[in-house]
């Protein structure tokens, strides 16, 4: 018996430094120090930003765009996603709305895409306060069947995650915050620096010419 849950065991190690091989991202997250580094960003209204010792597995539920057609994190692969849940009844959620816009228009071709998943009834509803608030750099994005805010674990709103390239969540805030302030966007550049750049340097290196 020995014997065998030690060969089970050599099987788990093997088999797990394996996946890590063939993804080097699939097991590695946010370092030590790249943690404490994003905590002691973590001020002016983000305090209560909680950075994951570990990512959490990919959100997978999908939801519709304002045409209703299905739209996935698979459509933002490669790119840090900050996803907040919202709805047009929630007060803080659209106080906090207009920040999440200029984060969006700020941070355009920087590798970070901001989602804003509404779970109101129709996406009329969300169209309405985008037109009246002048939200002109986000996406409607409908989550009406709550799958998606179910799977990522949402209790209330607003809630905001934080997602790195493969999709896994590796930081959360709960409650409204401003998106747009010199300490939000710097933290938010420095998160996107340290989960794309070193993919975003080698790809430059591959692209280079020669000689």
């Amino acid at each position: 018996m020995t014997r065998r849950i030690a060969s089970l065991a050599a099987a788990a190690l093997l088999y797990g430094a394996f996946v890590a091989f063939a993804n080097p991202g699939a097991a590695a997250g946010l370092d030590a120090a790249d943690r404490a580094e994003l905590e002691a960003l973590s001020e002016g209204g983000l305090e209560t930003l909680v950075i994951h010792d570990t990512p959490r597995p990919p959100i997978t539920e999908r939801w519709a765009d304002e045409h209703g057609n299905p739209v996935g994190l698979d459509d933002y692969s490669g790119e840090v996603v900050v996803m907040n849940f919202w709805a047009t009844w929630c007060p803080p959620c659209k106080a906090e709305m207009p920040s999440l816009d200029r984060l969006a228009g700020r941070m355009e071709g920087s590798g970070l895409a901001v989602l804003p998943i509404s779970i109101d009834r129709s996406p009329g509803q969300i169209a309405d306060f985008f037109r009246g608030a002048r939200i002109e750099n986000l996406g409607i994005h409908h989550d009406r069947s709550r799958a998606v805010s179910r799977q990522a674990g949402v209790l209330g709103l607003p809630a905001t995650v934080i997602l790195d390239p493969e999709g896994r969540e590796v930081a959360r805030l709960v409650g409204d915050a401003d998106w747009s302030s010199p300490e939000a966007v710097r933290l938010i550049e420095r998160l996107v620096a340290m989960l794309t750049g070193p993919a975003m340097d080698q790809a430059g290196a591959d692209a280079a010419p020669e000689g």
